[in-house]
Order: structure tokens, then C-alpha cells, then sequence
């Protein structure tokens, strides 16, 4: 019989890195297509502390508008353990600083330094900051630059850094309909760029049709999209099967506040792999659990 991983790779999109080198930028984008803007980008971490072998879900959201930007983080199942995070407030800009954070369950300190902190066009910094999360006097979280990393971890005389992945990254955009990001489908894989074009008149297309790219590699191709508004297909990438999922309806049908939705979601469990024969035992806690999705609003 047949394995599962061999059936799916049939109709799948393989996505490697041989297969993207032929493709140049100019495969995915006109120069003279704008880009949609990020507005909020909220990332959930699954936190295991080394000690005590505790998990705890991290909640973490970086937001812009034409008024304010900031930094909200939720902690567990706990509605009152947050932190809150305005940079632009004229009453709260403390871009250092540290908050201790009661929470039934657990002891939660928050560090943080955006003095220096540089952005691209999304809301999350890229570059010169970073926030740490101690959980029960543990490092449970760190985000910002490697070095960073080192001094802080060095300052805390912490002891091993918990065990830290990332379940899910959910985007808002608006403007256009083309999107840019970067996604890392898991937590031994590298980041992959990820590019949706939906095309409009402006290209000579008698019907408007959806592309997706991974790494300038076209990994599926929609037309008439108006009637095929809704849709999945399978592809591989980093050896994992990932289902990539679109929904366009409100575009067409409810253009005033209407908006679509784009999903990339990993296969968790032993079929998920093509090296399932060489490792057929997988912790539960091991599992390869990553969604990426898209919240796109269209400007008219």
C-alpha cells in the first residue's frame, strides 16, 4: 500500500529552493503595483517553561493607524493578565521600561525597550528593540535582535530559555490587492517570502484571477474568480503539506465593508511529513502546528 505523503504529492504544489532559483522578481510583481499596507499583526507564541514544564499561551499584537501605534499582549485564558502599550499616546510614550503583571496562575514580568526601534511598512519593528517576558522569574518569550538576546539573558542570569513556537501570525491589510509577507512554517524551517496578487482590469484580463507566490514560484493560479471566490489547494513546503485556503466572496458581493480572507495552515500529525517512515513516533507536544492568516480590505 501506498503511504499517504505519496498520494497527496500528486496534486500537491512542490515549493524548494532548486525549483524558485530560475524565478526573478519580476516573475511576481510590476513595479508599478503598490503594495497594501498593514495595519495589525497579531502573533500567538506556545510557551513551555524548561522547569516546570508549563505552558502558557503569549498573545502578542502590534498595531498602527493614522493615530496611534502600539504593543497589547494577553497571557493564557486569563482576560486580566494584559499589557498594554501605546507609543504614540501623549500619555504613556515610556518606549523602556518594565511592568509586573498579577495573574492568578503565574508571576509575569514584561521588559521592553523601542527607543531605537525601526520599521518597515508594517506595524512590528524590524530592527533596534525588543521585549522580553520572564514567567514564574523564567525567560518565556524574547522578541527583538539576537544580540539583544545575549545582553538581556546575560542581565536576568536566566538559566535555559523556555521552549518557544509560534501556532499562528494573523495580518490585517488594506489598500490594494496585492500582499506581501513572510511566513516560517515551522519552527526548523526558514522563512519563506508569500505573495498574492488578485488582478484587476488594469491588466487586460476579460475575468479577475488570484496568484500565489512562495519564494517567485507560482504555486496557484485562479480564474474567474468572481465565481470560484472560495477554494483550497495542497502544497508542500519544507516537507510539510499545507493546506492553502481562499475566501473572496465579500469582494464581489459585499464590496462596502466586505473583506477576504487567505489561510495557510500546516497538517498536523504523522501524515503532515514525507520523512514519515524514518520517524514514525512524534510526541504530542512535538506536533507541527502553524497558521498563517490574511485579513485583506480592498480600497475602492
Amino acid at each position: 500500500m501506498r503511504d499517504i505523503v505519496s498520494c497527496f504529492s500528486e496534486n500537491a504544489v512542490n515549493v524548494s529552493h532548486s525549483s524558485c532559483s530560475s524565478y526573478s522578481g519580476n516573475a511576481c510583481i510590476s513595479p508599478t503595483l503598490i503594495p497594501s499596507v498593514q495595519n495589525a499583526v497579531t502573533s500567538l507564541y506556545r510557551v513551555i517553561l524548561c522547569s516546570s514544564q508549563k505552558q502558557v499561551l503569549i498573545k502578542v499584537t502590534w498595531c498602527r493607524n493614522h493615530t496611534s501605534q502600539g504593543l497589547t499582549m494577553h497571557f493564557g485564558d486569563d482576560p486580566s493578565a494584559c499589557f498594554k502599550l501605546n507609543t504614540n499616546s501623549r500619555l504613556f510614550r515610556k518606549k523602556k521600561g518594565s511592568k509586573l503583571i498579577e495573574s492568578d496562575h503565574m508571576k509575569i514580568e514584561v521588559f521592553w525597550d523601542l527607543c531605537n526601534a525601526k520599521y518597515d511598512t508594517g506595524p512590528e519593528p524590524v530592527d533596534g528593540f525588543y521585549v522580553l517576558v520572564m514567567v514564574d522569574s523564567e525567560i518565556g518569550l524574547f522578541l527583538g535582535e539576537n544580540t539583544a538576546e545575549e545582553a538581556v539573558t546575560k542581565k536576568f542570569k536566566a538559566t535555559t530559555p523556555a521552549k518557544v513556537s509560534l501556532v499562528s501570525r494573523r495580518e490585517h491589510c488594506s489598500g490594494s490587492t496585492l500582499y506581501s509577507t513572510k511566513a516560517q512554517f515551522s519552527d526548523t524551517g526558514i522563512s519563506h517570502d508569500i505573495l498574492i496578487k488578485c488582478s484587476s482590469e488594469n491588466e487586460r484580463l476579460k475575468h479577475p484571477a488570484l496568484s500565489v507566490y512562495i519564494d517567485k514560484k507560482m504555486v496557484i493560479r485562479v480564474k474567474r474568480l468572481q465565481w470560484n471566490f472560495r477554494g483550497n489547494q495542497t502544497i508542500f513546503v519544507d516537507g510539510l503539506l499545507v493546506d492553502l485556503m481562499w475566501d473572496v466572496h465579500d469582494w464581489f458581493y459585499n464590496p462596502v465593508s466586505g473583506y477576504a480572507v487567505f489561510m495557510f495552515r500546516t497538517r498536523s500529525g504523522l501524515d503532515s511529513r514525507l520523512w514519515l517512515e524514518e520517524k514514525p513516533v512524534q510526541k504530542e507536544q512535538d506536533k507541527v502546528e502553524f497558521s498563517l492568516l490574511i485579513y485583506a480590505c480592498k480600497s475602492s
